[in-house]
């Protein structure tokens, strides 16, 4: 996976969304124990892909970012995990980790995070790390619907936060409900298997729904990509 930073498409004027004290509760000591050191070259591309998507510009701060695939295949969830972990990692902002999937398996499950005995709120997995489930926005009463009053949780759960990396389902009009509730979204394709033509149409479709797209990101790949690769879409 290369950074941010190689495949950035230019980002849309994001407002700046004003610092809050979260609502904190004890680290839940199996869970902490879960979130795992990466290797070391992983670790640098983690790292370059934070400074340059949310620190690179301090007058126009991103602080919630939501990740989705171009495709279903295309997996996330330890990507998001690596992104919400390296900006905890800075040691001066309180981050969470969002389960905003729809349709799968819990977030927390297929990470093998060890969770409370009822994961409704959030919990802490690491040093100014938390997860949230999904339940923390979209409550098992709802049956899976995403609506305004959902939205609004969502946006709550956000805001008790400095920083919140959403794990999304593939992008779909769904996917843009969800991330219009961030300061953008970063798109996940997969290295010599998503067309250039599935990039663009989505590209397309988050424009239409006046969702900012921060960037790509290319996983499974491991040789240098050229910078302007994807400028041109």
């Amino acid at each position: 996976m290369n950074t941010l930073r190689e495949l950035l498409l230019e980002p849309e004027p994001a407002a700046e969304q004003p610092r809050m004290t979260p609502i904190r509760e004890g680290v839940h000591e199996p869970a902490r124990r879960a979130v795992s050191a990466p290797s070391p070259a992983h670790d640098e591309q983690i790292h370059g892909l934070v400074q340059q998507l949310f620190f690179r510009n301090e007058s126009r701060l991103i602080r919630h970012v939501a990740f989705a695939p171009a495709e279903e295949l295309i997996a996330t969830a330890a990507l998001c995990l690596d992104v919400a972990r390296a900006v905890a990692e800075e040691g001066r902002y309180d981050v969470v980790l969002i389960d905003a999937r729809l349709g799968s398996s819990a977030l927390h499950s297929e990470l093998k995070i060890a969770s409370p005995t009822r994961a409704e709120s959030s919990w802490q997995i690491a040093p100014r790390l938390w997860i949230a489930p999904r339940q923390t926005w979209l409550p098992d009463s709802s049956g899976g619907r995403v609506n305004e009053l959902s939205l609004s949780r969502l946006r709550e759960t956000t805001a008790e936060f400095d920083f919140s990396i959403l794990c999304c389902s593939p992008v779909a009009w769904l996917t843009a409900s969800i991330a219009q509730t961030c300061d953008g979204l970063v798109l996940v394709l997969e290295a010599e298997k998503t067309r250039r033509l599935v990039a663009a149409q989505i590209k397309d479709q988050l424009a239409k729904a006046q969702v900012p797209l921060l960037g790509c990101v290319l996983a499974g790949r491991r040789l240098p990509v050229p910078a302007g690769l994807y400028r041109r879409l």
